[in-house]
């Protein structure tokens, strides 16, 4: 007699969890968790700084902030990007069903295990967070190869590094020097702001030149060439001077040049012609700010002129943070079917992130109002990405509209 290899009721149940809306497409779960967890998080770190007893943090408040802003927040929206692009990229099936949501349950498990990890150790607090960047890279990585998708090689690259920089950041548990911590905190932030200009240098000029071509525009953003490549080095030597040499010369050098070429690039994408269209201009925004927080911060190596924590968070409030809410917002209205337009609670999802990211950019500057900015920015960056779950939850956890 044969034994059956499926089980009809096993058979059943993946079905059921196929039909979920939610696990159908690798952007639902990982913007929902990405965004609710964006205002938790924020939340959970003022309340630390107003005197509020803290969970047993698997490392100390403001490791933990950095941290959980990089590879918390910042992961799970890269995560769920690349499980709705590659797919595009390569015409190979999503990731869906039961194998994506245990995928969002290991990403919220690496949540658990940084807020309440104290007495966990250090060691299964370190396997259990950086796990998820190792399988999210051989999920998209299998995907991209079997492919023969060659392009996208450099993104595998860089999420291999970003699990790298997330294991640096778990050293000082393990009585490692605690500056191999700040490393890969400092080659984290530098990771994702590279992402940013790879694949923004994609996408922006792209959604840019289909807007001109629909309202009937002869202007074109200049396409992709050696010039972008060139900005991309300098921006990766930048980037890599500054992991490793903070506050030198040589780095703060490369990355005001980076931050002038920066600006260039954006200039020459036609953002200018596009500021009557939010869903489109708020892409331009969120590169101004990786160019403008790059210079912050080469300046502040050369001269007393910037502080460097504004450089730092003008590229995480701002160029982490805005760039984010943009491709996040566009990416969830057209696949699910809706009309890419940003409607009043959109715009004003882009206008509190903008405002939570300028004042905390400018509080350095400004002792005598330093504690009334940060609490202006916390309590914008808080109310913007929690309209923004507001706002979308629907669109994430409901059926994709038909037209």
């Amino acid at each position: 007699m044969a034994i059956p290899v499926e089980d009809p009721k096993s058979k059943e149940v993946v079905g059921a969890m196929d039909r979920i809306a939610l696990f159908s497409y690798g952007f639902r779960p990982f913007f929902m968790l990405a965004v609710g967890y964006a205002a938790i998080a924020m939340a959970l770190w003022i309340a630390q700084l107003n005197g509020w007893p803290a969970p047993p943090l698997a490392m100390t408040g403001v490791d933990w902030h950095a941290h959980e802003m990089f590879f918390g927040f910042a992961a799970a929206g890269v995560a769920g990007f690349l499980l709705t692009a590659v797919p595009n990229w390569t015409g190979r099936p999503p990731v869906k069903g039961w194998p994506l949501a245990l995928l969002a349950g290991l990403w919220l498990a690496g949540r658990l295990a940084m807020i309440f990890g104290e007495h966990l150790g250090p060691a299964p607090v370190a396997v259990i967070d950086v796990l998820f960047l190792v399988v999210i890279l051989g999920v998209t990585g299998a995907g991209v190869i079997a492919a023969g998708n060659r392009r996208n090689l450099p993104i595998l690259g860089m999420l291999a590094l970003l699990a790298i920089a997330n294991g640096l950041t778990h050293t000082v548990a393990f009585d490692v020097d605690g500056d191999w911590a700040d490393v890969g905190r400092r080659f984290g932030m530098h990771l994702f702001l590279l992402l940013i200009a790879l694949i923004g240098g994609r996408i922006v000029p792209a959604f840019t030149g289909n807007w001109l071509r629909q309202t009937g525009r002869v202007e074109e953003p200049a396409p992709f060439g050696n010039f972008d490549k060139a900005v991309l080095a300098v921006a990766a030597a930048g980037a890599l001077a500054d992991t490793a040499m903070p506050g030198t010369l040589p780095a703060g050098g490369l990355l005001v040049v980076a931050g002038v070429l920066h600006l260039v690039r954006l200039g020459r994408w036609r953002g200018h012609l596009t500021l009557g269209v939010p869903i489109v201009w708020v892409l331009h925004l969120g590169y101004l700010w990786l160019a403008v927080g790059t210079l912050l911060l080469g300046l502040s190596a050369l001269s007393d002129v910037a502080p460097r924590i504004a450089g730092v968070h003008a590229l995480t409030a701002g160029a982490i943070g805005t760039m984010f809410v943009a491709v996040m917002s566009r990416a969830s209205l057209g696949h699910t079917g809706r009309a890419l337009v940003a409607g009043p609670a959109t715009v004003t999802v882009y206008g509190l992130v903008s405002l939570a990211a300028l004042t905390r950019t400018l509080a350095p500057w400004w002792d005598a109002a330093f504690g009334e900015l940060l609490a202006v920015s916390a309590a914008a960056w808080i109310a913007g990405y929690g309209l923004f779950l507001a706002a979308y939850l629907p669109v994430w956890v409901g059926p994709r509209l038909e037209t």
